[in-house]
């Protein structure tokens, strides 16, 4: 199978900048702040919602309602009858949420479908399940963000146990690790040159952040908040968070808040939709993998070998990488798996340096790979990353002339 007519119209995205935890965005509900920026995003393209077919909203972290799922924010932004549907794979939502919108286009059940991806791991919710047999009808509880990222359901451990087992599957030293973090510092800040002329490209800077109640401004945003100045000396000062490990709070992501979105629309409409409509932009492949218990940042190997074989082409083809890294490990076991340099992966950004807020994590990741490839004059980009339960998905995207 491979994708036909699906196209993502240049300049139809858009990113938030990404806070850090208990930062700016902390009290702003997913769902409508998404909205509130797809709204002012689309009136500043001259894009009216009405065209919108079908919506896919990615989000992974409950909030209040969020049951209504997609259906909410699109009549929030004037898409009052279009339908739509959610989509949650932790790390992953992003790509499954690309798939699922691809997916409506190719087959015909939409020609323009808008996806958007919001979370916030800020003041994430604690859940209490009901449990009739329990003592005293005592139910039972998490919280949904703390407690998931250290016990997983199958094996019981935490996030950091998959990363430093990857580690030792693929002998990563902790050098290692801490010169592939130095690098995407370093990567990240060309994107911050010439008044973050990089960044500008998909993202609104200044940005006015709402009060919670969204009739207020509350503060100013002009950039990322909760990037950390890096340095090799301040790396190597930092002690491994697990007794033995290589893995350290210098070479792992933060977690964050924020908002992504993209507009995925058969090939007849792409034109109309596009800030430049000579710039064209193909979804030409996906692929997904699981590996085994407890082995999380392997997966996006497989993964990204399924998504290069559906679009017909091979790692030697591809222009530019980018991955969801929420361990430094990731990139080191991928570079050594595909025999690639890792050093220039990543390029401009990654999650390792701009924080993960969960869903829009890899959609920002892909947007910002579109314009590292509009800058380069078209060719293919790869982007691929894990999530939970040690499964990994991958996406290949063409830019080209028209």
């Amino acid at each position: 199978m491979t994708m036909q007519n699906v196209e993502i119209p240049y300049g139809a995205y858009w990113s938030t900048p990404f806070t850090k935890w208990q930062g700016s965005l902390q009290y702003l509900h997913s769902m409508k702040f998404a909205a509130h920026v797809a709204k002012q995003e689309l009136a500043k393209r001259s894009i009216d919602p009405t065209v919108f077919d079908s919506g896919v909203l990615g989000m992974t972290i409950n909030q209040y309602q969020s049951f209504n799922g997609a259906p909410w924010p699109l009549f929030d932004i004037g898409a009052v009858h279009t339908p739509g549907h959610a989509v949650n794979q932790v790390c992953a939502t992003s790509a499954r949420g690309l798939f699922a919108a691809a997916s409506e286009v190719m087959c015909g059940m939409a020609s323009v479908s808008l996806l958007m991806a919001a979370d916030r791991c800020s003041n994430g919710p604690h859940i209490v399940y009901p449990n009739p047999q329990g003592i005293g009808g005592a139910g039972q509880s998490e919280d949904q963000v703390f407690y998931n990222m250290m016990n997983d359901p199958m094996g019981g451990h935490s996030m950091m146990q998959t990363g430093e087992n990857v580690a030792k599957r693929f002998d990563i030293t902790r050098e290692e690790l801490d010169a592939v973090t130095l690098r995407r510092y370093e990567q990240y800040q060309e994107a911050l040159k010439d008044e973050q002329a990089f960044q500008k490209r998909y993202m609104t800077l200044p940005l006015s952040v709402p009060t919670a109640n969204f009739k207020k401004e509350a503060t100013v945003l002009t950039g990322d908040e909760g990037v950390f100045p890096t340095t090799a000396e301040g790396l190597a000062k930092l002690k491994p968070v697990m007794e033995g490990g290589v893995i350290t709070f210098g070479n792992q992501t933060h977690p964050a808040d924020g908002n992504a979105a993209i507009i995925v629309c058969h090939s007849d409409k792409a034109q109309e939709l596009s800030t430049n409509s000579s710039i064209k932009v193909e979804v030409v492949g996906f692929g997904q993998a699981r590996d085994d218990l407890a082995y999380m940042p392997a997966a996006p190997i497989e993964a990204a070998k399924r998504a290069l074989q559906m679009a017909g082409i091979g790692i030697d083809q591809v222009a530019a990488i980018k991955t969801h890294n929420p361990f430094a490990v990731n990139d080191v076991a991928f570079a050594k798996a595909m025999d690639i340099d890792v050093m220039q992966m990543n390029n401009f950004g990654c999650s390792l340096i701009w924080g993960h807020p969960q869903g829009p994590t890899g959609l920002r990741a892909m947007i910002e790979m579109i314009e590292e490839l509009a800058m380069r004059g078209g060719g293919y980009g790869l982007f691929t990353g894990c999530a939970a339960g040690d499964t990994g998905m991958a996406t290949v995207i063409r830019v080209s002339d028209r």
